[in-house]
């Protein structure tokens, strides 16, 4: 299970597959952490009272900034060019499904 990991993350070797883990982990919970302040600067909190519709801002908000967030902890790490090649796919994949 683990080379079907390897394989598909197309990572170099385990400890590398282990690092492209470390990286989303951290991407991931930076971008949540950083999307509230970015709300409360934005004030859609005082603008929209429906919590379906403050949720869908929310989503709109995070998914630009995760792009961002991961890149640059990708760039601390000394992987941007794997997660930058990683974004372009995952977004072709995405826009592909729009068309």
């Amino acid at each position: 299970m683990i080379i079907k990991f390897i394989k598909y993350f197309k990572a170099k070797s385990l400890n590398h597959l282990i690092l492209i883990f470390i990286i989303f982990g951290i991407s991931g919970s930076l971008t949540l952490i950083l999307s509230e302040p970015i709300i409360n600067l934005i004030k859609i909190n005082k603008i929209v009272e429906n919590t379906f519709i403050l949720l869908f801002l929310r989503i709109i908000i995070i998914f630009p900034l995760y792009q961002l967030v991961l890149i640059s902890i990708a760039t601390i790490f000394g992987e941007f060019n794997y997660f930058l090649s990683f974004e372009r796919s995952m977004l072709k994949k995405l826009f592909k499904k729009f068309k």
